[in-house]
């Protein structure tokens, strides 16, 4: 344990048994006199100098205000992740973590001033009332919304509010003259954490995983059975940018996949007492072959995940180095309805490897990090990164892996910059591929929603010459059409495309299937997992997959 470490709990302890005294204080604030030595009797200097302003300074202060202000800045002291939760924000963590909210049930994308319903989730509140995709929203309740250079936070607390409440919409509809309105009735709507599961071939399945919540180990193993139901003898698992989340639902995950007894992490603290927690032979997946793909953004339990595969032995992980995101919060109440989100523990992989990334130079500096690894060009070249023998650890086989933040692994796949060029900047800046994509949807929705199936997206869109209807959209919106700029991104932009006009019409299931033909990671798990390699055999390169 670091000097700083030994530092910074006690002081932690000390300033969460303040934060607690000073919010009951302030509930309480008259209920003492302040002045006239009151300053010797007080618990503590925040709680005296608080009451002090309040009682007696020249002018009328808001020291709740000042409380909610200044509890952060305290907090910065610690590590990056211990945090305040204001009471007011509540509801949306506790909503992410429970994987549902309470609204309309419709997905939406907001261009040129205007709110496009991208698509409605079928048998949730809109759905019932007859919203269709392809619906704009211009007004919710009193408010106009069309127009006004709305943005995404200021529809969503318009259209979200709690169960069973109404809220009436406005819709302009292509081909409907005037204005259609709607009164929903809101209702439970799924926060989904698996994006989609599909077969890529005959015997290998895909699966998405975005985010840790709740509701994730079911909507996982949901997946994973369908995957196998449709013949899959193994499973590419794509936990790239996903920053984690619920702890529970990743140890039940990766208790689907190890033998009894076998480790899957253990927890420490200074007050924490080691915790280990280990597989209890569910094992519902044991016979499928895994293989994990993570990046710089798959933090905490997308990492608890990766490690347990890897420490065992039971999975090939495929990618770039983790985040390092290797700390334990608690979430505890305070009185007013807030909480306080306080590291109490560090986590450790099954081989003793503590993931988290130094905070040392500061939570600034920690959060940069990742645009240093750019710096560095850690993204582009595997032997950038160094490692030193004090971080050196074994898997159960007997493999070498490293600590020291994130993790590392097996095959290393560097960021794909071989299909950028001027022209596809432009492009990606003015984010026209999506908004053409939802433009093409939206007005050949009657053609498209006859297509079932990514293949059939694909093959329709080529004949139809999208691209070329594309470079000319691109054109009209000030970016002028690149010869040698469509040579070394063409593909890329048409693939993309195609990828988002399927997902408009039938959603992840037409995205992914299309998207990754340009996914360098994704072909490279596919190659990996089609020779069959054990875990114990294989050699990583840059660019090959050899067998010892």
């Amino acid at each position: 344990m670091n000097k700083k470490t030994i530092i910074i709990i006690p002081t932690l302890i000390a300033i969460s048994v303040a934060i607690g005294i000073l919010i009951g204080n302030l509930l309480d604030r008259n209920a003492h006199p302040v002045m006239g030595g009151m300053g010797f009797n007080q618990p503590n200097k925040i709680t005296t100098i608080l009451n002090l302003i309040d009682n007696g300074y020249v002018d009328s202060v808001n020291t709740a205000e000042i409380v909610e202000e200044t509890i952060p800045e305290i907090l910065k002291k610690l590590d990056p992740h211990t945090s305040y939760i204001p009471a007011r924000d509540m509801q949306e963590v506790q909503e992410e973590m429970r994987g549902n909210f309470s609204g309309i049930g419709v997905q939406f994308s907001i261009q040129e001033d205007t709110v496009r319903v991208i698509e409605v989730i079928s048998g949730g509140p809109s759905s019932k009332v007859g919203i269709l995709p392809g619906d704009r929203i211009v007004t919710v309740n009193d408010s106009l919304i069309a127009g006004v250079d709305v943005n995404n936070n200021t529809v969503l607390n318009l259209l979200r509010g709690e169960k069973n409440s109404k809220v009436r919409v406005g819709i302009v509809r292509k081909d409907f003259d005037g204005e259609l309105e709607f009164e929903i009735t809101r209702g439970d709507i799924p926060i989904y954490s698996v994006d989609v599961s599909y077969m890529i071939d005959d015997e290998t399945g895909f699966i998405k995983v975005s985010r840790f919540a709740n509701t994730t180990y079911d909507e996982f193993v949901e997946g994973l059975k369908k995957l196998e139901q449709l013949g899959a003898k193994k499973v590419i698992v794509d936990l790239r940018n996903n920053p984690g989340g619920s702890l529970v639902g990743v140890l039940q995950m990766v208790d689907e996949f190890l033998e009894k007894g076998e480790p899957i992490l253990y927890t420490e603290g200074i007050n924490q007492p080691r915790k280990t927690y280990n597989a209890s032979a569910k094992t519902l997946f044991a016979d499928i072959g895994v293989y994990v793909m993570i990046d710089e953004f798959s933090a905490s339990a997308s990492e608890i995940f990766a490690g347990a595969m890897q420490d065992n032995d039971r999975g090939i992980v495929i990618g770039r180095r983790s985040f390092g995101k290797g700390l334990v919060q608690e979430q505890i109440p305070l009185m007013d309805g807030s909480a306080l989100r306080l590291t109490v523990a560090r986590f450790y992989t099954p081989s003793g490897r503590c993931i988290q990334s130094s905070y040392e130079d500061g939570n600034d500096e920690y959060y940069n990090h990742i645009y240093e690894r750019f710096h560095n060009m850690e993204q582009l070249v595997k032997d950038s990164i160094h490692f030193v023998d004090s971080l050196r650890y074994e898997t159960k086989g007997g493999r070498v892996v490293y600590g020291g933040g994130g993790i590392m692994p097996d095959f290393f796949v560097p960021a794909d910059t071989t299909g950028n060029s001027e022209y596809f900047t432009s492009i990606f800046r003015k984010g026209l591929i999506y908004s053409f994509a939802y433009a093409y949807a939206d007005t050949h929705r009657d053609e498209l929603t006859k297509l079932t199936s990514a293949d059939e997206f694909d093959t329709y869109l080529d004949k139809q010459n999208a691209l070329s209807e594309f470079i000319s959209y691109a054109e009209e919106k000030g970016v002028k059409k690149d010869r040698e700029g469509l040579k070394i991104s063409g593909e890329i932009i048409n693939t993309q495309m195609k990828a988002y006009i399927a997902r408009n019409i039938i959603g992840e299931e037409g995205f992914y299937p299309i998207i990754r033909k340009i996914d360098k990671t994704l072909l490279l798990a596919i190659e990996v997992s089609r020779q069959n390699l054990l875990v114990e055999n294989i050699v990583a390169t840059d660019s090959v997959v050899a067998v010892q």
